[in-house]
């Protein structure tokens, strides 16, 4: 936990936890650059709300957009959000799909920081 708490004091609650588990085993030079990655890479949840708040105003789907869900985006662009069902309930929602996109990438960062970064050199 200490590593998290070092090189990305902004994460919280669920997030942390899962980023602590993957950065355990990294050694100093692998958590630096696992840090730098992940922290381009991770959506914030305001973004989310405020991309799912324009589907009020004709744009719906630019939060599936945004979190990489081109699929759902296509579809509630052109069904105006599932006649706006969907929108509203991506607004309750918004934290467990931001949640749920940032797991996937802090994984995807740690294989690759692992690669790139072996623990031997």
């Amino acid at each position: 936990m200490s590593k998290v708490i070092t090189y990305m004091p902004e994460l919280q609650g669920d997030e942390q936890l899962v980023v602590a588990k993957l950065m355990t085993d990294m050694s100093e030079e692998q958590a630096l650059q696992f840090a730098r990655v992940y922290r381009e890479r991770r959506k914030s949840e305001s973004v989310v709300l405020l991309t799912t708040l324009l589907a009020f105003v004709g744009f719906a789907g630019m939060n599936r957009f945004y979190l990489g869900q081109i699929g759902m985006g296509i579809i509630y662009f052109f069904t105006a959000g599932f006649c706006l069902i969907g929108a509203i309930v991506d607004i309750f929602n918004h934290k467990s799909l931001t949640s749920a996109y940032n797991e996937d990438q802090a994984m995807d960062t740690a294989m690759v920081i692992r690669g790139a970064f072996p623990t031997g050199s």
